[in-house]
């Protein structure tokens, strides 16, 4: 398959000023993502940036960067669709070509491995009735059937809620969640406004693998799992 990998990496961030070349672990955050993706089956790696200097440690770090990103798709509000289907249809026009699928790594979760990568591609490859691959964590001890409302005070069960009061964990069906770190959709889904589509394939990965970082404190978080797990 011909799969573009997109890193989206704008400026301006407000949580962490400079997140995406702050050093996590003695480099830039983006160049996490861009090692795992240049050691990966993937096409071509492409940064999509508003900001000259991400631009150019993106660049060094080996990523192309072909265009810088308009100003209308790096606001706080811009959505990462709309990022990732500009960015596809603007080198697909450049390069008057086509790719198969989109891979969209942010840079918020620089642990992924070039596993998770080529596996997840592995994933679609083998089911063409599939439309994308999401990764995901369990969720754990945050398991939703433990979760309460909260109605003037009180605290109220879902009707999704445990069975009992305090249930096992090892009784309640394993739930999962997006940790943000692949989104892999064919073309034609992504440019129908959905990275999912209608069947949606699971790559699960483990919970240090799956850091997700927009505060200071998941940097720091980041600098431990880091030193435990990955060094």
């Amino acid at each position: 398959m011909n799969i573009l990998g997109i890193i989206p990496a704008r400026g301006g961030s407000k949580g962490v000023p400079g997140k995406n070349i702050k050093l996590l672990a003695g480099k830039p955050l983006l160049v996490h993502t861009i090692e795992q993706a240049l050691a990966s089956r993937l096409s071509k790696v492409i940064v999509t940036t508003d900001d000259p200097q991400i631009a150019a440690v993106a660049r060094q770090a080996g990523a192309l960067v072909p265009f810088m990103r308009p100003a209308e798709w790096a606001t706080d509000t811009a959505k990462s669709i709309d990022v990732a289907k500009h960015a596809l249809i603007t080198l697909e026009g450049m390069e008057n070509k086509t790719y198969d699928a989109v891979m969209l790594l942010q840079p918020t979760a620089p642990f992924r491995s070039t596993d998770d990568i080529n596996s997840s591609i592995d994933l679609l490859h083998a089911d063409p009735t599939a439309e994308s691959v999401i990764s995901v964590v369990d969720v754990e001890a945050h398991h939703p059937a433990r979760m309460k409302y909260l109605d003037n005070g009180l605290l109220i069960d879902p009707p999704f809620g445990e069975a009992y009061e305090n249930q096992n964990r090892q009784e309640l069906q394993p739930m999962y969640i997006r940790n943000g770190a692949i989104y892999l959709t064919r073309r034609e889904v992504l440019l129908a406004n959905s990275y999912k589509g209608k069947k949606c394939l699971a790559w699960i990965m483990p919970t240090h693998r799956s850091v997700n970082i927009d505060t200071q404190d998941d940097f720091d978080y980041a600098e431990w799992v880091h030193q435990k797990y990955l060094s």
